[in-house]
């Protein structure tokens, strides 16, 4: 009876140290190695709202048009998000509020974005335009990718420069939706 209670107390100790590292690897997240950062990276400029320009089409966007991205920094240091976008197929606005927060150094620009509880995924800014103009910002892996500018439009040479980049890192440039917005 003794040792059925001490086999229990320890089935019990190890499924909660299963849980708590289960809820640890949600949290972390890593930059694709061989990627360069922006560095140093200033979030009180990359505030604010950003235009989606391009990006790799997954479930939450799919059909979107009119995507923006509102960037808000708290003073606790970790960042509100804000992103928006009109659903086509379904006529209506989608909105998903968001926390960002640094994976480590908040003067490089590798991120955590997080929109569904204790789940987070990388976000990467890997180049900048201008004075924080535009931005080449990549996921945790080659599935996702964005390409952001404060306006709804981005000149020819940002964009020559940026799909070469992308696909010097290797990115599938076929698979880019260019995202639509109305005047």
């Amino acid at each position: 009876m003794k040792n059925d209670n001490i086999l229990k107390t320890i089935g019990f100790i190890g499924l909660l140290a299963g849980v708590a590292l289960v809820l640890n690897s949600c949290k972390t997240v890593k930059v694709p190695s061989g990627i360069n950062l922006v560095k140093p990276f200033n979030a009180k400029k990359y505030a604010g709202k950003w235009y989606e320009i391009a990006r790799f089409d997954f479930k939450h966007e799919k059909n979107m048009k009119n995507v923006t991205a509102q960037y808000t920094l708290n003073e606790d240091g970790t960042i509100d998000v804000l992103n928006r976008g009109y659903e086509m197929d379904k006529e209506r606005w989608n909105d998903a509020k968001g926390k960002a927060q640094f994976v480590d150094d908040p003067n490089e620009g590798a991120l955590k974005v997080s929109f569904f509880g204790p789940f987070y995924a990388g976000y990467n800014v890997v180049q900048l335009e201008g004075d924080y103009e535009y931005a080449l910002v990549f996921g945790e892996n080659k599935d996702y990718i964005w390409i952001l500018s404060r306006t709804k439009t981005l000149p020819a040479d940002v964009k020559a420069k940026f799909l070469k980049i992308a696909g010097d890192y290797g990115y599938d440039l076929s698979r880019l939706i260019w995202t639509q917005h109305d005047n």
